[in-house]
């Protein structure tokens, strides 16, 4: 036995599996040819931001476009920062905005695949048996360094103006012998295992990244740490085995990654392994006093997706958005598909942005509108009471009172060739249709300047008189304008314009006072459908309120 196998025996006494063993447990997966296999690799750390959604989203649709897979796997070997149910509410936060997951941690408490576990801190063995192998190649070594010793050599390279790492002369433990190491292992020396580089600061490294375009960096000459002193991987390992043992094809991360691509690609080739594609998605940008920064957790609400639920954005809607931002071409294709499913356009890497898509909150009102006003009635029920079930008890209550009633009020004006676009949100649901529940109408009946009141009073009294509450919108519109001559009002706003001296208005100030009776608004959908829906003992009862108040 050679002495670099001995070392890596007294290292690893319980490791009695090899290399070959893990490559048959997890082969290639069958899949077609050019299928990508991506993946989401977040730490249980906190809430799911925006940023690590968006990219999730980018990962998805890469393997959508080729029939590929998408996995989540979950990073959990730094224990200090790991909070309790995070990773919970990041796949609740993924489910509820329609990033749906093939595989490793599917939902909360449902994990599936053959290719796991999917849980770093449930993949020891597997880490130690590759470190093993590499330690027997003499590929990696223990380092035995305090943490004083490595202060020293920190400033001792800050003093020579040198870069700091554990490198070239600075790398003490690299030139220690094996049969040297074997002792103060025995003697209970604690330790770390570093990667023996190959590599020179020298000689540059060039790859394709699959947004950037091609990037060239110094190679990697760090001796990096494999396993912490604990037997816990580093980031830079991990990723490098499990990508490798789970078959990932292409790696989309954030662009704060780049500069340890180096690193990353020289585990891969030290391993033995065919290294993924990269993809490194630049930060989503807010504008900040005329300057543009990185979407803060700190700064920005809209950083959370804890914020789009609460608000009640749609998931379509902020797939939709996030989707105008991911590729430019997006909103020219969604211009000429208006009704196709996200899944018909074809998403493509190289058109994200390289620096940095700017987040529009306005924009993504404007799109929520779009994608609401498309939904029909039944669908924006269930959808409202949902989000009211999770933060407005009370306002689900109310519209589970009467459903028909309720189903009616959201079918007005819906449906039609050319629907509304009032409602961005759910959260706006309560205050648009509040005038049609006695708990939550109120009537502040304020007239527009150019109306009198007694002119408003007059209008309404004529008006009851004729009201017919089985009248369709046309014949609705035809009675309203049957009573304006009379009233001194223009029934043809054309006419009135020819000559406003000779009238107090037109037919549409007859029906702005009718709806300012009705609702308290001056923009509503559909009177008449608002009216037929309030029902006549409402209508009527609105009314004489209004003539009472504007006869005074």
């Amino acid at each position: 036995m050679s002495i670099y196998k001995q070392l890596a025996e007294v290292m690893f006494p319980d490791v009695t599996i090899t290399p070959a063993e893990y490559e048959e447990k997890y082969p290639i997966r069958q899949l077609k040819e050019g299928a990508r296999v991506t993946r989401i690799a977040p730490s249980p750390t906190g809430y799911l931001h925006l940023g690590t959604f968006f990219t999730s989203m980018v990962n998805r649709m890469t393997a959508d476009a080729t029939d590929g897979v998408f996995f989540f796997r979950l990073e959990d070997t730094d224990k200090k920062r790991e909070v309790e149910g995070g990773a919970d509410d990041i796949l609740k936060g993924m489910n509820d905005f329609g990033l749906t997951i093939d595989e490793g941690f599917v939902a909360p408490g449902v994990i599936s695949g053959d290719y796991g576990p999917y849980q770093q801190s449930q993949r020891a063995t597997i880490y130690h048996t590759y470190v093993k192998s590499l330690v027997e190649q003499n590929l990696a070594y223990p380092c035995f360094c305090s943490e004083e010793q490595r202060q020293a050599a920190r400033e001792a390279q800050e003093a020579a103006k040198d870069r700091t790492g554990y490198y070239g002369k600075y790398a003490i433990c690299r030139n220690l012998t094996a049969e040297e190491a074997l002792e103060k292992i025995q003697q209970g020396a604690p330790y770390v295992v570093r990667l023996r580089s190959m590599g020179s600061e020298e000689h540059r490294i060039k790859f394709d990244d699959m947004i950037k375009g091609t990037i060239e960096m110094p190679e990697n000459d760090e001796d990096i740490v494999l396993l912490k002193s604990d037997g816990i991987p580093t980031y830079h390992f991990a990723h490098a085995v499990d990508d490798h043992l789970m078959r990932t094809t292409h790696v989309i991360r954030g662009d704060e990654w780049i500069s340890s691509v180096p690193k990353h690609l020289q585990l891969f080739k030290t391993l033995g392994f065919k290294p993924p594609k990269y993809a490194h998605v630049s930060p989503i940008m807010v504008e900040d006093n005329g300057n543009k920064r990185k979407l803060s957790k700190r700064k920005d609400p809209q950083a959370a997706m804890h914020f789009y639920a609460q608000q009640g954005y749609p998931a379509d809607s902020v797939l939709e958005y996030l989707l105008t931002i991911a590729n430019s071409d997006f909103e020219d294709w969604r211009r000429r598909n208006q009704t196709a499913p996200r899944s018909d356009f074809k998403f493509n890497l190289k058109k994200m942005s390289v620096s940095g898509a700017l987040f529009d909150l306005v924009k993504l009102n404007d799109v929520s509108k779009t994608t609401i006003a498309r939904m029909d009635a039944k669908t924006v029920t269930d959808k409202v009471i949902a989000w009211a079930e999770e933060y407005d008890q009370g306002f689900a209550d109310l519209l589970k009172r009467d459903m028909d009633y309720t189903l009616r009020i959201f079918s007005i004006d819906r449906g039609n060739a050319k629907p509304r676009k009032d409602i961005a949100k759910w959260s706006e649901v309560p205050d648009y249709i509040s005038f049609f529940f006695p708990e939550t109408y109120q009537n502040a009946l304020e007239l527009p300047e150019t109306i009198a009141p007694a002119d408003a009073a007059a209008i309404l009294a004529k008006y009851a008189t004729v009201y017919n509450p089985s009248e369709d919108k046309d014949a609705w519109f035809a009675t309203v304008k049957s009573i304006c001559e009379e009233l001194g009002f223009c029934p043809d706003v054309k006419q009135y314009k020819a000559d406003p001296s000779a009238w107090k208005g037109h037919v549409g100030d007859v029906s702005s006072v009718i709806r300012i009776a009705m609702t308290g608004r001056r923009n509503t959908p559909d009177l008449c459908s608002i009216m037929q829906t309030l029902g006549p003992d409402v209508v009527n009862a609105r009314l004489q309120t209004a003539i009472d108040m504007f006869s005074k």
